[in-house]
């Protein structure tokens, strides 16, 4: 559902939601400013609900000096993000309270690298697919994923009372989250290509679910991954551009998409070795037959 369509039953949503329905653009302006002067800084850390895309976890592991799953272990909580139980996670709070586990008296203790949705804050963001249009159904192209933006009221935050205006795109900038939507694109890419093609896809195999989560939370995994036997008996990768993507965690993450995509999706990306799966087939017949007892005489 796009937010144009929330327009027309706002007044059938039976509960009061922070989140306007107005649809906003790169070029739209809004009114807001948050700084240590406003009365409620830092309240909004005090009650989160903050979900975590992966290059927020590598940005705050990497901080931490841990490896993804040290960090992940430490410092978040698993959700289901949907009916197929597609793992996600949210920041952890503080023992009996809802506070960031990063708030301090000063304020956020990781400021330089807040995840995606507190430099958002108090925007938010979602990517939506329109309608294909003529050029695009004749051409069997699905309609590419267009990024949206809306604004987030709470009744506690002062910051949309400052005499601020700029636009979203300037917003983006100051709060450095142009990398950081780079970064996520093509995750946030695939759960919605999940949630759109519902069942005709149908539900992911615990197989799948396990690579999505390494893929998505703990690139040290991943890259352990893809220097093993398995990855190298099926993909054809070159060893130059393995030593690169080994050598660069935003290379890898990104790779790990594109992995993910040709996994869940059938989008051929990574080039395949030839005769790979007669060969991994021929492997497992071999492991199969060896483990198989001899009859008795």
């Amino acid at each position: 559902m796009a937010l144009d369509d929330l327009k027309n039953i706002k007044h059938e949503i039976p509960w009061q939601s922070p989140v306007e329905p107005v649809e906003l653009r790169a070029d739209s302006e809004f009114q807001f400013n948050c700084h240590k002067g406003v009365s409620c800084f830092n309240a909004c850390c005090k009650n989160i609900d903050i979900t975590l895309l992966p290059y927020d976890i590598v940005r705050l592991k990497r901080r931490a000096g841990l490896t993804s799953s040290q960090w992940v272990n430490r410092y978040t909580l698993p959700y289901p993000m949907d009916a197929h139980d597609m793992p996600g996670l949210k920041m952890a709070t503080k023992p009996g309270a809802n506070e960031c586990v990063f708030l301090t008296e000063s304020g956020c203790g990781v400021y330089t690298d807040r995840p995606s949705a507190c430099r958002y804050y108090a925007l938010g963001c979602m990517g939506v697919r329109r309608a294909a249009r003529a050029e695009e159904t004749a051409a069997g192209a699905a309609p590419a994923v267009e990024e949206i933006y809306f604004m987030v009221k709470e009744s506690h935050c002062k910051g949309h009372y400052e005499p601020r205006s700029l636009t979203v795109s300037q917003y983006r900038q100051e709060q450095g989250l142009e990398k950081y939507d780079d970064m996520n694109r093509e995750w946030r890419d695939i759960i919605l290509k999940k949630r759109s093609s519902g069942p005709t896809v149908g539900k992911p195999s615990a197989r799948s679910l396990q690579l999505f989560d390494m893929c998505s939370y703990d690139l040290d995994n991943f890259r352990k991954f893809i220097t093993g036997d398995g990855f190298a008996e099926v993909f054809d990768l070159p060893p130059a551009e393995r030593r690169a993507l080994l050598a660069d965690e935003d290379q890898l993450l990104l790779f790990a998409f594109r992995f993910l995509k040709q996994v869940l999706f059938g989008e051929l990306s990574l080039a395949l070795k030839p005769n790979a799966r007669a060969a991994r087939l021929a492997k497992k017949l071999a492991r199969a037959a060896k483990d198989t007892p001899e009859p008795m005489a």
